[in-house]
């Protein structure tokens, strides 16, 4: 795990800019594989309040060729995107705005090619975490929503990888990242645009393989609850809430029964389904298939949807890791 030493310090002079405010704003940018992400919030007595919550679909992941080069379709969609975040920024010093990419930048190898002009945009530095400093962020924002004191996993299904995180109320206590996503899953095994039993279960199997050589550390670790984060969990339990299902709940059931409505639709262009929105409907069976072989691995009968991951993470890590005092 990141150490604290490691982790970005707010600037040195950032408390004196703070003098005299009654608050003040703090932002970051997720630049995820499938979609990008803002959240500005402002912080008082001690509180952080969202400002503002935004997020575009930019398909980072889907701008990758063979050789993992971003190709420059990809690479425009995410400035001009990273040009509308730019209004909603105007009240944030750039010592108190992180950005962090992650899997699709990971992965990239001319990633620098789009840093050197984001961080130009911006006015600020690109981080490329690594996936285990992915998962503790994550682990750190969804476990501000989280009311039990158990021990808890935590999943979050990204576009490019998906991070599984074992803790409790003083922190993380194992993390795992795996270059599995809903985009790159996507191109893997529904790439002629098809969905039907096959290529379900090829994405499926291939998911549990790589699980493989995770599963038993976890299990002996044990959970009391399972939590998930982000976009592809999110979707599964909209739907199965507009179907009747308990909001935000996914159960092994619901989720068996969402499995084959997608196969019923037949391709990736015709799934509507209610609760879902229609920009994720391509990538939702990917999701829906490294959901379902989390939920054999793991043996989950039911997983709670916590509204709190990366971004949120990363605002509460700016606070901890080196509070600013306010005069």
């Amino acid at each position: 795990m990141t150490a604290p030493k490691d982790r970005p310090q707010p600037a040195s002079n950032d408390t004196a800019l703070l003098q005299g405010q009654d608050s003040w704003q703090l932002a970051a940018i997720d630049l995820g594989s499938n979609s990008f992400h803002l959240l500005v919030a402002s912080y008082r007595d001690e509180r952080l309040s969202v400002v503002t919550r935004c997020g575009e679909k930019v398909q980072l992941a889907a701008g990758l060729d063979s050789r993992n080069h971003l190709d420059e379709a990809a690479i425009k969609r995410a400035l001009t995107c990273l040009e509308r975040f730019l209004p909603y920024l105007e009240g944030v010093a750039r010592s108190r705005l992180r950005v962090v990419g992650t899997s699709a930048l990971r992965t990239a190898l001319n990633r620098q090619s789009f840093v050197t002009r984001a961080e130009a945009l911006l006015g600020c530095r690109v981080e490329i975490i690594s996936g285990e400093e992915e998962a503790r962020l994550i682990y750190l924002g969804a476990s501000q929503t989280m009311a039990t004191n158990g021990r808890r996993l935590v999943v979050d299904i990204g576009g490019g990888s998906t991070e599984f995180i074992i803790g409790d109320p003083a922190g993380p206590l194992l993390l795992q990242s795996l270059d599995v996503g809903c985009v790159t899953h996507t191109r893997r095994h529904f790439s002629d645009g098809t969905v039907n039993e096959a290529n379900m279960r090829r994405a499926e199997a291939d998911v549990l393989a790589r699980l493989e050589a995770i599963q038993a550390n976890y299990r002996e670790l044990g959970w009391s609850e399972a939590l998930g984060s982000s976009g592809t969990i999110k979707a599964a339990a909209s739907v199965l809430a507009a179907s009747g299902g308990k909001p935000g709940v996914i159960t092994r059931s619901g989720l068996q029964t969402l499995r084959q409505r997608l196969i019923e639709c037949e391709r990736l262009d015709n799934v509507t389904l209610a609760g879902l929105k229609p920009d994720r409907s391509r990538i939702f069976p990917a999701g829906v298939a490294i959901l379902g072989a989390i939920f054999e691995t793991f043996e989950l009968t039911t997983m709670n949807y916590a509204d709190g991951a990366l971004r949120e993470g990363v605002l509460h890590d700016m606070l901890t890791c080196a509070p600013l005092q306010q005069a």
